[in-house]
């Protein structure tokens, strides 16, 4: 990351991504990161945590909605989820919007995370105080390894890039842990990146929850305008059964709001181009 003048740069394999800002309006090191609020002059406000960018105001709604709602829908009657990372609470705001989810469990491992965003980013974390929600501050791989067997129904990777202790959120043990928590017919979705740059590391994903025993993988693709390259994806994978269709009438007729999805978005977003039909 640089900050040159009024711009706040991310430099990523080659390119960059600049947003011009008005001001730095907060600055801490938590004992994980250091977390940076700015506001620019197009996208609102701005989050990056060790110079990489997290969401801004005017797009993260992309992110969020498709980390929630597509896996949502495609399970018959989820009722119990939990989120792992997600400490914005964005996408926690999303999943409990469903009438049919009874619990809600976010396992963020930096507090100052949450408590950051609910002061700069209080929109996204209108539902933290919601009694569905729970919220824990600790270390993600050691809940789900001590997790009820048979206890979850979709399970929400909502994680920082793999890199560092990151890593561990993207292998076999983990996805192996995530597979015992969950129910019959239960899915995980986890955060895969960019499928312009990251591809191998899609591929790696989706290799790493075969290995783990899950029945059907499915990688879905949306736009985040300011994430490396502004296209990204998301995987999925189910405990035991083939995904099917999902529960398009209740996504046509929804009772809530959203500015991205849709049923006919989620149709769409799992068909793929030719180069990642090839690679999978």
């Amino acid at each position: 990351m640089s900050l040159d003048h009024t711009w706040f740069t991310e430099i990523a394999q080659g390119h960059a991504m600049s947003l011009e800002l008005s001001e730095k309006i907060h600055e801490e090191q938590s004992p994980f990161q250091k977390i940076e609020i700015y506001e620019t002059k197009t996208f609102g406000r701005l989050m990056t945590l060790d110079g990489l960018t997290m969401l801004t105001s005017r797009d993260n709604f992309l992110y969020h909605e498709m980390m929630a709602h597509p896996v949502l829908y495609s399970h018959p009657n989820p009722k119990d989820v939990a989120i792992v990372g997600g400490g914005d609470c964005g996408t926690l705001k999303e999943v409990l919007k469903h009438d049919t989810v009874n619990s809600v469990t976010q396992i963020e491992l930096d507090e100052r995370v949450t408590r950051v965003a609910e002061e700069f980013f209080p929109e996204l974390c209108e539902k933290n105080d919601d009694s569905r929600a729970t919220l824990l501050f600790e270390d993600a791989i050691n809940w789900m390894h001590q997790a009820g067997a048979d206890s979850l129904d979709v399970i929400i990777l909502d994680t920082t890039d793999p890199v560092g202790q990151a890593k561990r959120l993207f292998a076999e043990p983990f996805y192996s842990d995530c597979l015992n928590v969950l129910r019959e017919g239960g899915i995980v979705i986890a955060q895969s990146e960019s499928p312009l740059m990251d591809l191998d590391l899609i591929v790696d994903i989706r290799s790493e929850m075969s290995k783990a025993g899950y029945a059907e993988i499915q990688t879905i693709q949306f736009p985040v305008v300011t994430y490396p390259s502004g296209w990204w994806t998301a995987t999925m994978a189910r405990k035991g059964q083939k995904f099917g269709d999902f529960r398009e009438q209740m996504a046509r007729h929804k009772s809530f709001a959203t500015q991205y999805y849709n049923a006919d978005i989620h149709r769409a977003c799992s068909a793929l181009p030719q180069f990642m039909r090839e690679a999978f």
